[in-house]
């Protein structure tokens, strides 16, 4: 894989207004792509998270949360070092009972079996995508390069099990898909016309799932709705 680095990306700050997630980019300030999918819930999904919050506990789903979100944090760093030729192979502790070894681990299965054979041109890393306008958005990007020969943009995921089709959060990452695509393709004339989810499974599966074409422009006219949504909600 080569580096490409074709588009220039701008430099954004987080901020918390209202609750949610925002950047400050360009001069203008854009709630993220995760606040607006985050508000905007189907009832179905809604009802999911109430039911395994409950049933698992209160104190016990924070927990799980708080584990998951450490351990993506880790893994998504070790990948980024990667990317980035500063690979460090002393970042974790050889401990098979630590939180950092198992994302480690993570991190390597999605290097070994989704980026080392597929991933040809990388044009950027944590990329900022933002869709100017009344109605604009911001988020930060994974990876955008070229995938089995399609620019993509690239995310990574984790979970403790392994992903069906079916899923909504699979409906999910892929609406993320199409927002960062949407952004990308419009503030810096990109032609990206694949998603690609990068998933690894704290049992260590991996697992791959893509969105391409005309089924990924639905998915970026369903994110335009969730913003409609979103700014009907907050305004």
């Amino acid at each position: 894989m080569k580096w490409n680095k074709k588009y220039n990306y701008p430099k954004s700050s987080r901020s918390i207004l209202n609750g949610s997630r925002h950047y400050n980019v360009s001069n203008q300030i854009l709630p993220s792509v995760t606040s607006i999918l985050s508000l905007t819930r189907s009832d179905s999904e809604k009802a999911s998270l109430a039911a395994w919050a409950e049933r698992v506990g209160k104190s016990e789903s924070l927990r799980i949360k708080n584990t998951a979100a450490a351990r993506g944090t880790e893994m998504h760093q070790k990948i980024e070092d990667f990317l980035l030729s500063r690979d460090n192979l002393n970042l974790f502790e050889e401990d098979e009972g630590d939180e950092k070894n198992k994302a480690k681990k993570m991190a390597d299965l999605i290097i070994d079996e989704g980026l080392k054979p597929s991933l040809s041109e990388i044009n950027g890393v944590e990329c900022v995508c933002y869709y100017s306008g009344s109605n604009g958005f911001s988020g930060t990007s994974d990876l955008i390069g070229v995938f089995e020969g399609v620019e993509s943009v690239i995310d990574f995921k984790q979970k403790n099990s392994i992903m069906k089709e079916s899923y909504e959060s699979l409906q999910t990452y892929f609406t993320q898909c199409g927002a960062y695509s949407l952004a990308h393709n419009k503030t810096y004339g990109s032609n990206i016309t694949q998603g690609v989810i990068l998933l690894a499974t704290t049992d260590l599966v991996f697992q791959i799932f893509r969105v391409k074409g005309e089924k990924l422009i639905e998915y970026q006219n369903k994110f335009l709705e969730r913003v409609e949504k979103y700014y009907s909600i907050v305004r």
